[in-house]
């Protein structure tokens, strides 16, 4: 609190001083001008360390990968090794499915949309599915590494080859949702159309029956592959993906015999909606990468930097010195930025468009990531955005001040993509080894003695 104040009485004097300087601008009679010195009081100037920054890659471990936006696909990335993500589902009631008399299931299907593939588009993947044995929890926050198919049926229920393909609106400004129909041995079908009536009463009730389903994408040999980011819950403009059973019932089949009624098509859907359990198991393989022998170590640096989402790999780095800062009399720090370079051949950016963001934090006294105060004074100034000079660029001006002041401890920096779970983009960064590859850029302002 004591420092929040002294920053903001610091903010407060410096407008003063400001509306001070600028009033007396306006009328150069004013009493005190021809006092002031021939030359300016306060020089800024600009530095750039690079050579104090050291950066290494290690494993990120440990990602929350249940929630939010699901990711499902093989891919074996040229640079960074092979990745595998599985998903499963629980599927709730959309309303209470009266399925009539004497129901007989014709046909089961799950239809699975996306919208958005990283990767190929030439690979056919494999999909089976599985039905859940064990519950998922929608409260429980499940890591990257859960074994989702031990918690399956070992009978697979259906299984698909589908080529994942993008389509755009009419006005090429945004891709259509794409559908993966996926058709389900009828025994699924009859087990929910037979549950009796207390088994529907409600949805906790029917999840104890019925616990959701499990989609394994076959791992590739040689093929690249891909991810899809599935669309998965409903919302307020997508009915969301869905299991659909089609069937029929006495009183169907009563109008199908009589002439002057129409019969029905008979459907049920049980849908995945927000509030729906929805869990990722994520593996990375690096084996044969030429990063394999100096990951998680911090004594060789590499030439590259290598950052890669879904529990992948983020970038551990140091900048040497920066509390020194706080022994510069009559200093005072106007902009901190990191600047970072992408190497775009060894990305291959053509082909892996690099993610549109990355993000900083910094490790505290306890060993734990935090985000800088720059972020909390505004996203947009903090950065951290890819720009056309394929560079990510973070405003650290606030947290470097913080370390001058002794508030927060230089104990070194994390960077990692922003949205960890929702996009495979990965992207290779230059390291401090390959000259302006890592760099910090101070303006600083110094009150001439």
């Amino acid at each position: 609190m004591k420092n929040n104040i002294k920053q903001n009485l610091r903010v407060i004097a410096g407008m003063l001083l400001l509306a001070v300087a600028f009033t007396a601008c306006d009328n150069r009679n004013d009493l005190g001008f021809e006092m002031l010195p021939g030359e300016d009081l306060i020089n800024v100037k600009n530095v750039v360390i690079k050579d104090d920054i050291s950066a290494y890659t290690h494993t990120e471990d440990g990602l929350i990968s249940s929630g939010g936006t699901s990711l499902l696909g093989s891919l074996n990335d040229p640079v960074f090794g092979s990745s595998h993500i599985n998903f499963a589902a629980q599927f709730r009631l959309s309303s209470y499915p009266a399925f009539g008399t004497n129901p007989v299931p014709d046909s089961v299907r799950l239809f699975l949309y996306f919208r958005t593939v990283y990767g190929d588009t030439i690979t056919p993947q494999h999909l089976k599915v599985y039905e859940m044995a064990e519950s998922i929890d929608p409260y429980t926050d499940y890591t990257q590494d859960i074994d989702l198919k031990s918690m399956a049926y070992d009978n697979v229920l259906g299984e698909i080859d589908y080529l994942a393909k993008v389509k755009m609106d009419s006005t090429e400004t945004d891709t259509l949702y794409q559908l993966i129909s996926i058709p389900l041995d009828n025994s699924l079908g009859e087990k929910l159309v037979n549950l009796d009536s207390l088994s529907l009463i409600s949805n906790d009730v029917f999840l104890k029956f019925f616990k959701g389903l499990y989609i394994e994408a076959e791992k590739l040999n040689g093929s690249v592959g891909n991810m899809i980011k599935l669309e998965a819950a409903s919302s307020s403009s997508f009915q969301g993906s869905a299991l659909v059973v089609y069937y029929n019932n006495d009183e169907n089949i009563e109008k199908e015999l009589d002439p002057e009624e129409d019969a029905d098509t008979l459907s049920r859907a049980f849908i995945i909606t927000p509030y729906s359990a929805r869990v990722n198991s994520i593996e990375h393989d690096y084996t044969g990468t030429v990063f394999e022998g100096n990951l998680n170590q911090e004594v060789v640096m590499d030439e590259y930097l290598y950052i890669q989402p879904t529990g992948g790999l983020k970038s551990k780095f140091y900048i040497e010195g920066l509390e020194n800062w706080k022994d510069s009399t009559n200093t005072a720090i106007n902009k901190a930025e990191l600047v970072f370079q992408v190497d775009t051949i060894v990305t291959d950016k053509d082909n892996f468009a690099p993610p549109s963001q990355l993000l900083v934090t910094f490790i505290d006294d306890d060993g734990e990531e935090r985000i800088p105060a720059d972020y909390f004074f505004n996203p947009l100034f903090y950065g951290g955005y890819l720009n056309s000079n394929y560079q990510y660029r973070f405003n650290i001006t606030q947290h470097m001040q913080r370390v001058i002041e002794g508030d927060v401890g230089n104990n070194g920096f994390y960077l990692s993509t922003g949205r960890k779970t929702s996009y495979a983009n990965r992207v290779v960064l230059e390291s401090p080894l390959k000259g302006s590859g890592v760099q910090l850029i101070v303006t600083y302002s110094k009150l001439l003695e």
